[in-house]
């Protein structure tokens, strides 16, 4: 495999020399990119005697026109990644700066780019920061964010750069799935988000969900060669990862009506999306007034869109579920994984710190019928990479 790696001008550069340790004693070619500022840190010509390769750096490699061609490395590799990336070349990123040859390598690759952060702790919780990673995000870039899984929940670890042995055993394994996954050229139906129930024009009944569970779970699948459906509620990002069809749907009603039309042609569904289980009787079409002391809503249930999916499951289909539970988890988990025909079903639980809506991080366990396989709490996008490994030793 080829890989570009990419230095930045961060005190963490000199644990690149491992990193590229790592990738050449598994076999694999680096050719390094530097920024200017990167060369302050460590010298190219300790990173070429590890390579083999001449250090890139600047655009012209001689003063007689002999230049550098990002659109040829963009071209030649199988990976790049960005490690240490600092807060100043993830903006760039997001933004398209192409101020040096790192940029320009960055939005000429054709191949999947990893990115590991490495700042202070003010840098990393910063607005601007955060905003810069989500926009690289939904561009496919994968994150791979410093003191992941547990450790995430403590600040002490939050900016600092990933060691480069994790570094490494992400990206490998990633780039190993998405050559020899099981799920390439499968059709996946994936659900994310909320619903919203409209009472009136401007008031609905709806739930905390992000969709974030949901993007992570198309991503992911899109990442290893499936041609995903992704069936999406009312949510504030979106994804532009090849490989992603998107259906924006409001109601549960449409999100079922999306659904059982796909579902047919798909060989797996994964129903993440928080579904109201009820719906206003009677919609308003005019602003209900403020009348009276109370105001009274009259509910009927929705449609269960995952037993009707289950109800519709052939064979060589196979159906995954979801429980957000409060209290007696895993009997209420257990009883739905039954009743709604799931091949497994994923728990997680309000009561776990950093698990359910709106949080970045999750802490799941996956139910079957004859097994439970608990999970420390992750990253999303790490929890995704779990969801999906169970399934794909499900798939006829």
């Amino acid at each position: 495999m080829n890989i570009v790696l990419g230095i930045t001008g961060s005190i963490a550069a000199y644990k690149a020399c491992t990193l590229i340790r790592q990738f050449v004693k598994q076999g694999h070619e680096v050719q390094v990119v530097i920024t200017p500022a990167g060369k302050e840190f460590i010298t190219p010509i300790t990173l070429s005697a590890l390579t083999s390769k001449p250090v890139i750096s600047d655009f012209f490699s001689q003063r007689d026109g002999t230049w550098h061609s990002h659109v040829d490395l963009g071209l030649w590799a199988d990976a790049m990644v960005i490690a240490p990336a600092t807060a100043s070349t993830i903006g760039k990123m997001a933004h398209g700066i192409a101020d040096n040859m790192l940029i320009t390598t960055y939005l000429s690759m054709k191949a999947p780019v990893f990115v590991a952060p490495a700042m202070d702790l003010d840098m990393w919780a910063h607005a601007s920061t955060q905003d810069n990673l989500q926009l690289l995000r939904q561009r496919g870039v994968t994150i791979i964010e410093p003191a992941s899984g547990e450790l995430a929940s403590h600040l002490v670890g939050k900016g600092r750069m990933e060691e480069p042995e994790k570094i490494a055993e992400v990206v490998l394994a990633a780039m190993q799935s998405a050559t020899s996954s099981p799920l390439r050229g499968r059709r996946i139906l994936i659900t994310a988000g909320p619903t919203y129930e409209r009472i009136d024009p401007v008031r609905f009944i709806g739930n905390y969900s992000s969709g974030k569970m949901g993007l992570a779970l198309a991503e992911e699948c899109a990442r290893r060669g499936a041609d995903v459906q992704l069936i999406c509620g009312p949510i504030q990002r979106t994804t532009t990862v090849p490989g992603i069809t998107t259906t924006s749907v409001e109601s549960a009603q449409q999100m079922w009506e999306a659904a059982s039309h796909l579902f047919p042609s798909v060989d797996a569904g994964i129903l993440c999306a928080a579904v109201a289980d009820f719906t206003p009787d009677t919609v308003v079409d005019t602003k209900i007034k403020r009348e009276g002391d109370d105001l009274i809503l009259r509910l009927k249930p929705t449609r269960d869109i995952a037993k009707g999916l289950g109800e519709m499951k052939r064979p060589d289909q196979r159906l995954v579920g979801f429980a957000l539970e409060t209290n007696d988890e895993r009997a209420h988990a257990k009883e739905k994984l039954t009743r709604k025909n799931f091949d497994f079903i994923v728990l997680n639980s309000l009561n776990d710190e950093g698990a359910g809506f709106q949080y970045d991080t999750n802490k799941v366990t996956i139910l079957t019928k004859d097994d439970e396989i608990p999970y420390p709490l992750k990253s999303k996008a790490e929890v995704a990479i779990d969801i999906i490994n169970h399934l794909e030793t499900l798939l006829p």
